[in-house]
């Protein structure tokens, strides 16, 4: 039962930290437009969101993978 209350506290301490800072962490991507997109989906607190990335696997010209964290838009301090 202990394991379980650490558990859930765990969550939302990190929900919390989501919520406060804006960032999303990366949950699923997915190319588009021939390959020349990358679309990648972020979990925040408020929900998910899509960003848009110019994809290339050299990374000279846009990125080769989705970043893991991104700062949203909106954030509560704001």
């Amino acid at each position: 039962m202990r394991f379980l209350v650490r558990l859930v506290m765990l969550f939302v301490l990190i929900w919390v930290a989501l919520l406060v800072t804006g960032y999303g962490v990366l949950t699923s991507s997915a190319s588009n437009v021939a390959g020349l997109g990358l679309q990648c989906h972020y979990l925040t607190a408020r929900g998910v969101v899509t960003a848009q990335y110019l994809h290339s696997d050299s990374g000279i010209v846009g990125v080769t993978d989705c970043p893991l964290l991104r700062k949203s838009t909106e954030v509560v301090d704001n």
